[in-house]
């Protein structure tokens, strides 16, 4: 009886069914974990550098440095002119200078508020951790600008 099941192609093609509802149901469950991860990670990198501007202020004079070091190879191998090289620094300069006056505790919370938005469910360890933290650095966003001498209102930090 159990062989006449098995050789029977409605119940064969059943079973590759749900075996494949069940790989795309897994693809998508390892999908959102991990960008809850990414989202959840970048929310501490942004907490870490509010915590310590010097970290934030390293980070962003590597990748200046890294951008620049890119467009003098494009200039050097004759991809770019000296005035495209110049434009682009420029550019890298004013760049770095918003990213250095931007508050990096809006950014942490931005991303925690992400991976708890549009990462679940399922409810992922980073969900949870990000929920978590989530409400401790609109707190701090909040002192930050009221330090800034900044009316701040509950729709504001939304």
């Amino acid at each position: 009886m159990a062989g006449k099941i098995l050789q029977n192609k409605y119940f064969r093609t059943a079973v590759v069914i749900a075996g494949a509802v069940a790989a795309v149901y897994l693809m998508v469950y390892l999908d959102v974990v991990l960008r809850a991860r990414s989202a959840y990670l970048e929310g501490e990198k942004y907490r870490s550098w509010h915590e310590k501007p010097e970290l934030k202020r390293t980070a962003l004079e590597k990748k200046y440095a890294e951008e620049i070091k890119r467009a003098e190879e494009k200039l050097t191998a004759g991809k770019i002119d000296k005035e495209e090289y110049d434009r682009q620094a420029q550019a890298f300069g004013f760049n770095k200078k918003r990213e250095l006056e931007e508050s990096s505790i809006k950014y942490a919370y931005i991303w925690y508020q992400t991976a708890v938005e549009l990462f679940s469910p399922p409810e992922s360890k980073w969900v949870r951790q990000s929920r978590e933290k989530m409400f401790k650095a609109k707190e701090l966003w909040r002192q930050e600008l009221i330090r800034k001498g900044i009316k701040v209102e509950d729709y504001m930090l939304e």
